[in-house]
């Protein structure tokens, strides 16, 4: 249950100060403020929460450890459900404080730049294999243990710059289904390219470095 607890948190706060920091503009510093509290928030949480539950706070870093048997069937299924909740949570708190004006820090296909279903869903497929696949390398290892949370802030920080005019950069099902829950509208219909993409990007991720790490 500490678990589950640790993962509602985190996700929550991500939620809260990542896609609050959309809101904001990044803080008046734009993309790359909005990529910098994506990837700073992750190593927060990581260096709080992940000796608890390994900070996975997305569910397509969840379905990885999965496939890769750090966590049972069991206990994805209460992360995924803990992360869901977590998100609500946070999108619930942005609502509070921002309303719905500027939409919440939804995902939407061609954000900035124009683009088509499938690129959207090429997009969200190639970052979320970045991220995992970093994600899985640097915590494969025990001795990473010390740097793991700096590597994965900064590859998520790292595939938001490409992606954020993109899609938004979603790469998590939970990030974007809380606020597009909120929203509505347009956000909700296409709310699944940022759930189906992660996942399939997730899985690829595994496979391939599962493939690459055995002898």
């Amino acid at each position: 249950m500490k678990k589950f607890c640790a993962e509602f948190i985190g996700t929550a706060l991500l939620v809260l100060f990542g896609c609050g920091s959309a809101i904001t503009n990044g803080f008046g510093a734009g993309y790359v403020g909005i990529a910098l509290s994506f990837g700073l928030v992750i190593v927060a949480m990581a260096y709080s929460i992940g000796n608890i539950s390994g900070c996975h706070v997305n569910p397509a870093v969840s379905l990885a450890m999965l496939i890769n048997k750090k966590i049972s069937l069991k206990e994805f299924a209460g992360y995924v459900v803990s992360q869901i909740l977590g998100a609500i949570l946070g999108a619930g708190l942005l609502f509070f404080i921002f309303g719905l004006e500027n939409g919440l820090g939804t995902n939407a296909i061609g954000n900035n730049i124009d683009l088509n279903v499938f690129q959207a869903i090429l997009v969200e497929i190639l970052l979320t294999f970045a991220f995992v696949f970093a994600i899985i390398g640097v915590t494969s290892k025990t001795e990473n243990g010390a740097v793991a949370g700096v590597v994965i802030g900064l590859t998520l920080t790292l595939v938001h710059i490409m992606g954020l005019p993109l899609t938004g950069t979603s790469v998590n099902p939970a990030r974007s289904l809380a606020p597009a829950l909120f929203v509505g509208g347009e956000a909700l219909k296409q709310v699944w390219v940022f759930i189906v993409a992660p996942l399939i990007g997730s899985v690829l991720a595994a496979f391939t470095y599962k493939g690459l790490a055995e002898k």
